[in-house]
């Protein structure tokens, strides 16, 4: 795709889709967490006219070296029941991979402990409330969404504004019939466990936690203001970040997401994406130097191996071929450029 035709698919949507963006993140990690957020959502949309099935285009690479290599894939986190079945390409990588590493083992989401250690990161840990940290017309503008749902903000005061956006994405998520079981990552661990395939992750839960918590409380507050004052955007936004992401458009992609988070929260974007890719390359080489025979499928969020800070360069950036599996774009014509 060209300038121009990209600069049409994203035009008046970064802005917008940037706070859908980064709670998608953290939508990912409540889902991962079991965690029960208290949803805001919005009105629910008329029901869509049931279309022939076709599969999401995957954001799936091989990446080889001299006698062995992996699969790479872009997990989008929340997902409607007409994004499955997936298509053959990712079927029949998952079914050659020996072992599927996902960012978090499942056995720790399914730690007992895991809903309170969530919790606990999401609770003001300096004395502050949210009405503290909000301005006063941001704080009533949350008070009159909030209380369109019978809540308010007093409700949700012990909490961090990364937290509240959380809830409101999966409110509004939940309203356009997204569901966070039915994300990529949680469907392929499912089949795993079904599969008897061995599994493990790159991070632990607690290291997933802590870069939520350590973002600057600035950009949260930001990204929680972005949302409040465009929720009537933020449904036709959130259906095209997901139908970027079912293209398998890299380009339109990266333009709604990472790119916008880059300018608009540098911090957060550091440590949500950079930081956590830069631990996770040499686990990644390792798979790769070490292993001698049995594939590897690695899922992670979609982000992650994007642009050049993505998983996808940097592997290539270190002498790893790296090739994109797509029947799809194969058939509709050359891949687009990377």
């Amino acid at each position: 795709m060209d300038a121009e035709r990209v600069a049409k698919a994203t035009r008046g949507a970064t802005t917008v889709a940037r706070p859908v963006a980064f709670a998608l993140l953290l939508a990912a990690h409540a889902a991962a967490a079991g965690a029960r957020v208290p949803a805001t959502g919005v009105a629910d949309p008329p029901q869509a006219t049931p279309v022939a099935h076709v599969p999401p285009v995957p954001l799936l690479w091989q990446v080889s070296d001299a006698d062995s290599s992996l699969y790479l894939l872009g997990s989008f986190h929340l997902l409607k029941r007409g994004d499955y079945p997936l298509s053959s390409d990712i079927q029949l990588a998952f079914d050659a991979a020996d072992e599927v590493v996902f960012e978090v083992a499942p056995e720790q989401l399914d730690d007992p402990t895991t809903q309170q250690r969530f919790m606990a990161a999401a609770a003001h840990d300096d004395g502050r409330t949210l009405s503290e940290v909000l301005s006063p017309e941001l704080r009533s503008a949350l008070d009159r969404l909030l209380a369109q749902q019978g809540g308010s903000v007093r409700q949700v005061d012990a909490y961090e504004p990364w937290f509240v956006n959380l809830s409101l994405v999966l409110g509004l998520s939940q309203s356009l019939d997204f569901r966070s079981e039915l994300g990529l990552d949680r469907h392929l661990m499912d089949l795993a466990a079904q599969r008897g395939k061995r599994v493990a992750g790159l991070e632990t839960l607690d290291d997933q936690l802590d870069a939520l918590d350590a973002s600057p409380m600035s950009e949260q507050v930001e990204g929680l203001a972005d949302f409040v004052e465009q929720l009537d955007e933020m449904p036709g936004k959130l259906s095209d970040l997901h139908q970027a992401w079912r293209d398998g458009n890299l380009e339109v992609l990266d333009a709604m997401t990472r790119v916008e988070m880059k300018e608009k929260t540098p911090q957060t974007y550091r440590l949500v994406n950079v930081r956590r890719n830069q631990a996770w390359l040499p686990r990644l080489q390792s798979m790769l130097d070490d292993r001698q025979e049995g594939e590897v499928m690695v899922v992670v969020g979609a982000l992650h191996l994007l642009g050049d800070d993505g998983l996808v360069e940097q592997l290539r950036g270190r002498g790893y071929e790296v090739e994109r599996v797509c029947s799809a774009c194969r058939e509709a014509g050359p891949l687009p450029a990377e």
